[in-house]
């Protein structure tokens, strides 16, 4: 297997200018004589933390179960308590980076998703709607063309900046800018040309309302852009992959078998999207 950490601004030579983050941990399979060459589709995961910090429970188990689906996976961890357009910019490197190093985790480079939970769903949505954005191409110029994902799954995100939403993570990626913050608004910026979304979220959760994704969801189907919504019924924020390595035990609420459907739902959409191990 290979695990490693890449500090992405030494990577592209960018200065970091007080940024703490832009670090991205790469697991992949390493390759064997027995089972051959293959070229394995890449995920980009971005855990939640209302832009506050980076959770723990949203990165390294979602990574390793993409991990195990036959992904190379990617961990962002991004710069936090930091306004745009520094943890876009992250996310952009990122993407750039598993594109321009892809022979090296054996990846796609034309099958590269991301995921992003909560907060980290805002991140996700930035680069699935704004990666024509223009500090990105001043900043990576031509590798600039290679950040838009394949697709981009939004779990629980955060998605409108106005009214249901959560307003910590809207306060701190806008600065307190009443007018970014309203241009930061994901739903409001998907068009014709984002790539296909996958979208899941709890009826009842309560801190980032349902609404985000329904929202989202509208502006998809308008815009005629293929996209899968599921919505659980009764389920905690936070949820992640569901399972026992994401909560206490059983006994927790964030223990949760029918809403951790998500992933095989996840899983099966993006097959059908091409997202599959192939031979290299």
């Amino acid at each position: 297997m290979i695990y490693e950490k890449t500090d992405l601004y030494a990577y592209f030579g960018v200065e970091r200018r007080g940024a703490t983050g832009g670090y991205l941990t790469a697991y992949a399979r390493s390759r064997g004589l027995e089972i051959g060459e293959k070229l394995r589709p890449a995920v980009l995961v971005i855990p939640g933390g209302g832009y506050s910090m980076v959770s723990d429970r949203e990165g390294e188990p979602v990574a390793l179960r993409f991990l195990a689906e036959g992904y190379a996976a990617f961990l962002l961890e991004y710069t936090v308590n930091t306004p745009y357009p520094v943890p876009l910019i992250e996310g952009a490197m990122a993407m750039a980076f598993i594109r321009k190093e892809c022979r090296a985790y054996a990846a796609d480079p034309a099958h590269v998703c991301t995921i992003g939970f909560s907060a980290g769903g805002h991140l996700a949505g930035m680069l699935t709607s704004l990666y024509g954005d223009g500090n990105i191409r001043a900043l990576l110029k031509e590798d600039a063309a290679l950040v838009r994902p394949d697709a981009s799954l939004l779990c629980y995100a955060v998605l409108v900046t106005d009214g249901g939403t959560h307003g910590g993570t809207a306060d701190v990626i806008s600065g307190g800018d009443e007018a970014l913050r309203q241009r930061l608004s994901i739903a409001d910026n998907l068009s014709k040309d984002c790539p296909p979304v996958f979208l899941w979220h709890t009826a009842d959760d309560d801190c980032v309302p349902v609404e985000n994704s329904l929202r989202a969801a509208r502006r998809l189907s308008e815009a005629g852009v293929p996209f899968e919504l599921h919505i659980f019924g009764s389920g905690l924020h936070g949820l992640s992959v569901c399972d026992v390595e994401t909560a206490e035990d059983e006994r927790d609420p964030r223990y949760s078998p029918c809403v951790g459907e998500w992933l095989p739902l996840a899983f099966a959409w993006l097959r059908g999207l091409g997202f599959s191990v192939k031979r290299a």
